[in-house]
């Protein structure tokens, strides 16, 4: 299944089946709160009325968790010049970053080095703590589209990445949520991941690349914390970032930013300078 959180015409939010050109209206708010219910796939699988949408939220509006995962792709880590990591390294996102697929990303005046960085989000179906490999791939509800748009001279300004990578409005997160029977590998899906700006490719590379892939990132974070619906977990991102290249190169305003994974749609936001009231 494909899963949505879309707005309507009244200004709310709706929690919908993508089946072809059809949205079926789950009769909840949105994707987080289908989750929350023990028999979501019955559920979601079910008829129910159609729906017309004005625009994508983010897949899941307000996760109650956004783990990301750094250095996760071994051809970007080698190419750093690094060795592979023995665990998964963690930093944290918050709900305010998240926009839809097709939303503006809102470049703050304060920041001249915005980079983007395609990733494949995990999305979290079941309540899950230490899980066994067999309950981290359970508890896997689906996958989506994300782009961890990050700020990179903030990013460096210490050695904690928290405030480059969790600005306001700016992480595309969608435009749907898909199961992971649809996917070739399933829980541990081989999809090909490209991101472009301004129509050029900019990042490619298949998630098989991945050095922990979704179940074994389900498994380590789940040993440290609760897992619970709705929950998003950021995989990482492969080599073609903007801030590695000879010379750098960051999105400006006006920039297309794209991100597409084979089955699971694409994502299409243009950047905008965010306007920020005289004084602030």
């Amino acid at each position: 299944m494909k899963l949505a959180t879309i707005r309507t015409a009244d200004g709310a939010t709706r929690a919908v089946r993508v089946d072809a050109e059809t949205l079926v209206d789950l009769g909840l708010a949105d994707v987080r709160e289908l989750l929350a219910k023990p028999s979501w796939a019955e559920r979601a699988a079910r008829a129910g009325d159609t729906v017309e949408a004005v625009g994508y939220a983010p897949v899941v509006p307000r996760p109650g968790k956004i783990i990301c995962v750094a250095l996760n792709y071994r051809n970007h880590i080698l190419e750093l010049g690094r060795e592979l990591p023995q665990y998964p390294t963690l930093f944290a996102k918050y709900p305010e970053a998240l926009i839809g697929a097709y939303d503006e990303i809102q470049l703050a005046p304060e920041s001249e080095q915005v980079d983007w960085e395609a990733e494949l989000a995990v999305v979290i179906g079941k309540t899950v703590r230490r899980a066994t490999e067999a309950e981290a791939g359970e508890a896997i509800a689906g996958f989506a589209v994300l782009n961890d748009v990050t700020m990179r001279d903030w990013q460096y300004r210490s050695h904690m990445w928290l405030q480059g990578k969790t600005w306001e409005g700016t992480t595309p997160f969608g435009p749907y949520l898909v199961t992971p029977d649809e996917l070739p590998g399933g829980t541990r899906p081989s999809l090909t991941l490209t991101g472009f700006v301004d129509g050029e490719v900019v990042q490619r590379a298949d998630t098989s690349d991945l050095v922990f892939d979704p179940v074994a990132l389900v498994r380590y974070i789940s040993t440290i914390l609760t897992l619970k619906p709705g929950d998003v977990i950021a995989s990482g991102t492969p080599g073609g970032v903007g801030h590695a290249r000879k010379p750098a190169r960051y999105l400006t305003d006006g920039s297309v930013l794209t991100t597409e994974i084979t089955g699971l749609g694409r994502s299409e936001a243009k950047a905008v300078t965010e306007l920020v009231p005289d004084g602030r």
